[in-house]
């Protein structure tokens, strides 16, 4: 397999083609003058769209498998009029999402959702009507079964991306919303959550996840934390520009500050409290990976994310007697209602209620 990469050598940007030793290969493109550079141990030509679109032909012409680095296909490929309007249109969007101060989650997602919904439509965005997205939500979102979370990001992301946009043709508010699904948060054990920790033996993933659980923080506000963020004077955790663009404190367990000190003596963070191995925020997705590999270690069966940390936070704060108030302004609920579902997984009431069944030999 041939691979093809985009490269700076001699201080020249290079289309690099790299692959296991093969005379006829080789002798095709010394044929094609291309060169060899000993540094790379490959093939290289100047990088522009006419050398990699004849370097495609050959290639193809011979029935050769190849492998091409995406950055090179975005590079060059055929963008269309219309496709450069859609582009365009999208990275506004984006633009007018960041002076709203939208969190980067956000602004992923309904910049994504856009460019899907609007390269489907198929139709020029002034021309776009009501019964087009509602065809869509049909065609689309119902027929390929996505989640009423996911509908419910469509309907904000056309929402908002239509009260900003020239000339809108339609009322956006007219858009109906999926019925919520009344389903129940999923609670780990404290035995479980205990095993879960156990299970990781790198300081930094054990810290990461022990913080989300100690002060039911969202992975993002837990990515977010500068070093300064943490008073340690104060034992709190300061949560800045969270959801709803509001800072709130939170308690920091002495026994957190104890294994923060001892990941940061390791660690020496420069500027995020957990930041990457070069440096710089630490990834979502590296922490979701982290967490799943410890519940699969650890022989946890239910079907639970990182979010389910704050859960069971939340539930067990209740279940030991926290005021349902206080619960709320911790995790930073707007609504009270938000918070009174974890009524409904907390076992403090129910370990009260004795069983018709149990008295049966009374």
């Amino acid at each position: 397999m041939i691979e093809l990469k985009k490269i700076e050598h001699k201080n020249k940007t290079v289309i690099l083609v790299k692959f296991p030793y093969n005379y006829k290969i080789k002798e095709l493109l010394l044929k094609n003058n291309y060169k060899f550079t000993k540094t790379h141990k490959a093939f290289y030509k100047e990088y522009n769209k006419t050398n990699y679109n004849e370097l495609i032909k050959l290639l193809n012409s011979k029935d050769i498998k190849y492998k091409v680095e995406k950055y090179i296909i975005k590079d060059f490929e055929e963008i269309s009029d219309k496709e450069k309007k859609l582009r365009q249109a999208i990275i506004e969007f984006i633009d007018y999402m960041k002076y709203k101060h939208y969190s980067k989650s956000s602004i992923k997602s309904y910049s994504s959702i856009m460019y899907i919904l609007l390269k489907t439509i198929n139709k020029p965005i002034d021309e776009i009507k009501i019964n087009d997205i509602q065809d869509y939500n049909k065609n689309y979102i119902l027929a390929k079964h996505f989640s009423l979370s996911y509908q419910n990001q469509m309907i904000n992301a056309v929402k908002l991306f239509f009260s900003h946009y020239n000339n809108t043709v339609f009322d956006v508010d007219k858009l109906e919303r999926p019925r919520k699904s009344n389903y129940l948060p999923t609670v780990l054990s404290k035995s479980e959550i205990k095993s879960i920790f156990n299970a990781i033996e790198n300081i930094k993933h054990k810290t990461i996840l022990s913080l989300i659980y100690s002060s039911g923080l969202r992975i993002g506000e837990t990515l977010n934390l500068k070093i300064n963020d943490i008073d340690s004077e104060r034992g709190v955790i300061i949560i800045r520009q969270s959801k709803g663009f509001k800072d709130r404190i939170v308690g920091l367990s002495p026994k957190i500050l104890e294994m923060l000190r001892t990941y940061y003596k390791k660690y020496h963070p420069k500027e995020y409290l957990f930041e990457g191995q070069n440096g710089g925020q630490y990834t979502a997705s590296s922490v979701r990976q982290v967490f799943k590999r410890a519940c699969k270690k650890a022989g946890i069966t239910k079907k639970v994310r990182v979010h389910n940390l704050r859960h069971s936070y939340a539930t067990h704060l209740l279940e030991n007697g926290t005021d349902l108030r206080y619960i709320q302004n911790i995790l930073g609920h707007k609504d009270p209602k938000t918070t009174m579902i974890y009524t409904q997984v907390s076992n403090r009431s129910l370990n009260n209620i004795v069983s018709p069944f149990d008295l049966l030999d009374e």
